[in-house]
């Protein structure tokens, strides 16, 4: 298969805190997929699950349009509802909150590891009630969450797990490839993300849920048989995946060992760099040390207290860098408040999400652009005082 180089456009200016890198193969399969006729679910959608599934060992894997749905109907297979509770992170994308609600069910949310910034364990044990049904933890920027101890407390418990796995194609949790075991695990495949299909996701299932259910929802609750015959048992929605955006998912899909392996090779420069400009003495905090586990979706760091985040990217846009913000807290939300969340209830969340960063990071960088970014990030904060 040919590829193109992984190095990004000399020519270009700004750097954006991330972009996708489409090879040319993959452009010319869209064009044949687009002249084939069939640019809806079809061939390739069925050829981008076997992958899938290839890549997670073997289980079973259906495709959606986003990494949001899947999680929501991972909810729904389980048969999760209202009066039901969904133990969460309160620093993710509000998406993995929002399909709690979609289900009518309530989210309760545990604070974080101020390390990791994932899930803290030990908490999640303390608030696991009599209506709990499930854990959903979010493997933030990649970083997967202690696996162990949060399997451990689901066996104990009788409790499902979904794996919010969206920024996690890729990482793995003692040796083993995140989403290869365990229960339900979403991914996204969102342009941001390690591999994309444009826009779409996967579920990837455990072996005692049902594919055709996973499908049903899917789509319109629709059960076809023999040549003519249909019928429609369940309210579905409307969530298949194009074949346009599963030929991009496939191609993206024979590279991201290929991505991941140069995100690691980014990481790695970040940290020689920020540690030469003694930005931790100066009180920036940069994610964990991860060489084995992360895919390094995002390299974040977390600015002092007093440092006004708005006007440090203000000033990297001026100098030509891009930035991004990776998440405020979910239960800070005016929906989130409406429900009785509060401002103090986790405060790891709430001074991590105050000041978190996320700094470009893709594979097209090119080496010098890791060290132009640790510069700029010091001279701006150095003019803040820092």
């Amino acid at each position: 298969m040919s590829a193109s180089p992984l190095p990004g456009d000399a020519s270009a200016e700004f750097l954006p805190f991330t972009r996708p890198t489409i090879d040319d193969e993959t452009i010319a399969g869209v064009v044949e997929v687009l002249r084939s006729g069939w640019i809806t679910t079809g061939p390739w959608n069925t050829r981008f699950e076997q992958a899938l599934s290839e890549y997670f060992g073997g289980r079973t894997v259906r495709a959606f349009n986003s990494g949001t749905v899947t999680m929501e109907i991972a909810l729904r297979m389980m048969g999760v509802g209202p009066g039901d509770e969904v133990i969460t992170t309160p620093l993710s994308w509000v998406a993995t909150a929002n399909v709690v609600l979609a289900v009518g069910a309530r989210p309760v949310f545990v604070d974080i590891d101020p390390v990791t910034r994932n899930l803290d364990a030990a908490q999640v044990k303390a608030a696991v009630g009599e209506r709990t049904r499930v854990l959903l933890p979010v493997h933030l920027a990649g970083l997967p969450c202690d696996l162990d101890a949060l399997y451990d407390i689901a066996s104990r418990r009788g409790l499902r797990v979904l794996e919010d796995a969206a920024q996690a194609i890729g990482s793995s949790w003692r040796g083993r490839r995140v989403g290869s075991f365990g229960d339900y695990a979403s991914f996204s495949f969102h342009p941001n993300k390690n591999a994309t299909s444009i826009e779409g996701g996967c579920l990837v299932l455990p072996a005692d849920a049902d594919p055709g259910l996973a499908e049903r929802y899917r789509l319109q609750g629709v059960r076809r048989f023999g040549i003519d015959g249909m019928d429609v048992d369940l309210v579905g929605g409307k969530a298949n995946l194009t074949d346009v955006a599963a030929r991009v998912g496939w191609g993206q899909l024979q590279r991201v060992d290929e991505f991941n392996a140069r995100r690691r090779e980014l990481a790695r420069a970040y940290f020689a760099q920020l540690d030469a400009l003694e930005l931790p003495a100066r009180g920036v905090e940069l994610p964990v040390r991860d060489e084995h586990h992360s895919n390094w979706h995002m390299f974040q760091v977390v600015l002092p207290r007093g440092v006004v985040r708005a006007e440090v990217m203000q000033a990297l846009k001026s100098r030509g860098i891009g930035s991004g913000v990776h998440y405020p807290p979910i239960h800070l939300f005016s929906l989130y408040r409406k429900l009785g969340f509060a401002p103090g209830d986790f405060p790891h969340a709430e001074r991590v999400g105050a000041g978190i960063l996320t700094l470009p990071l893709f594979p097209g960088m090119r080496d010098g652009d890791v060290a132009r970014v640790a510069q700029a990030l010091s001279a701006v904060l150095r003019e803040s005082g820092v």
